[in-house]
């Protein structure tokens, strides 16, 4: 089908952009339609990924979507056109927004988990350590937690011994530099905004982890409305104006119902709270908002308990348990015979494809759903 192929197999951006429209009305949606039966009335595609391919990001174009092997351990990549193939390496983490760059983590040559990037095959390139004689902790130097839009900023954990850790930003220009900390108490990177500036994840201080960024390199706490600390950060949109995490509000005790985060450089910390349902077992839930659409108005997440876990997605602030929107959008078979629905990890900047995966029927499995465009708010 692809005259141009990249080297590490995937087709050339341009003719994925040639041939969108006829694989989404020709092919595409044959597969989505034999996937997940459609009603008159339904509003969104579900496809089931294959057994055992487990997604944790997914590019810009919804067409490439990476992550974790779990019966190999290893990384993998998914596409409609090539199924599930095995990058070798410990798990992808993150693809470039063209869907041409995969970072995750492998071991290096001393058989010590580093912080990678894909060279291509089942070859990865190590990214070291926080310097050049820092130590591992057991056998951790670093670890891989996110990258910007082109992937050319990685970011992540690094050791240096088990005392503590600290948040990683990667280039290929300055190596590996620590975030530090404000405290002197472990921090580590989950996320960073398109352009790279604004790196998000937590400092741990004391107890649980709290909220924050790293704007330009400047470290600053992530405060709620009341002005106590937030729980820690998973992601932010384009340029660091969105970001989203777990846990509200750490002053106001008790916490009756569990709440994740949005803040917006406009307004502030905005808590989402999620209760619950009448069909899960009253379990001490946690809500993780994993990830957010360029403008906010999508964001994915899991309302867990370990791996007792349920996708959810906020359209608009509107918060649906996915299982229950698809099944009341013309997929009344998501999910059927599935332990659950696990966790919503990755949406499309332009909000229309989410990935995740949970517990299938037979073993873990991933899932892709394609939202239809809403237009404007």
């Amino acid at each position: 089908m692809f005259s141009n192929v990249t080297r590490d197999g995937i087709p050339d951006r341009s003719e994925l952009n040639d041939v969108r429209t006829t694989l989404t009305f020709g092919a595409l949606v044959a597969l989505l339609l034999s996937a997940a039966p459609r009603a008159q009335t339904s509003s969104a595609f579900f496809v089931e990924l294959p057994e055992n391919a487990l997604p944790y990001s997914v590019d810009g174009s919804g067409w490439v979507s990476v992550g974790l092997s779990y019966q190999r351990t290893d990384g993998m990549y998914w596409m409609p056109t090539t199924g599930m193939v095995e990058l070798g390496g410990v798990t992808a983490l993150e693809v470039s927004r063209d869907g041409r760059r995969i970072v995750g983590n492998a071991f290096d040559a001393k058989a010590r988990l580093n912080a990678a990037v894909w060279q291509g095959g089942s070859v990865w390139q190590p990214l070291g350590g926080l310097s050049p004689n820092a130590q591992p902790c057991d056998a951790t130097l670093s670890s891989t937690f996110g990258a910007n839009a082109d992937a050319t900023v990685v970011v992540g954990l690094g050791w240096d011994g088990c005392r503590f850790a600290r948040a990683f930003r990667w280039t290929a220009q300055t190596g590996m530099v620590s975030l530090g900390s404000l405290t002197g108490a472990s921090t580590r990177a989950n996320g960073v905004s398109a352009d790279g500036r604004v790196i998000v994840g937590w400092e741990q201080p004391e107890g649980p982890r709290y909220g924050a960024k790293w704007v330009d390199g400047i470290e600053q706490m992530i405060k709620a409305q009341s002005g106590g600390p937030v729980g820690e950060a998973f992601a932010a949109n384009r340029d660091g104006s969105i970001i989203v995490g777990s846990n509200c509000d750490f002053k106001k005790q008790p916490v009756i119902v569990p709440t994740g985060f949005v803040w917006a450089a406009q307004n502030g910390v905005q808590c989402l709270p999620v209760p619950l349902p009448s069909w899960l077992a009253p379990l001490p839930y946690q809500v993780i908002v994993q990830g957010t659409s360029d403008d906010g108005r999508v964001m994915v997440g899991s309302y867990t308990f370990g791996l007792d876990a349920e996708a959810l997605i906020w359209l608009d602030g509107q918060m649906y348990f996915l299982r229950d929107y698809l099944r009341n959008n013309g997929v009344p078979t998501a999910f059927a015979r599935w332990v659950n629905s696990g966790f919503a990890t990755a949406v499309t900047p332009d909000g229309r494809t989410i990935v995740g995966y949970g517990a299938g029927p037979n073993t873990f499995q991933g899932y892709m759903v394609i939202l239809p465009d809403r237009g404007k708010p």
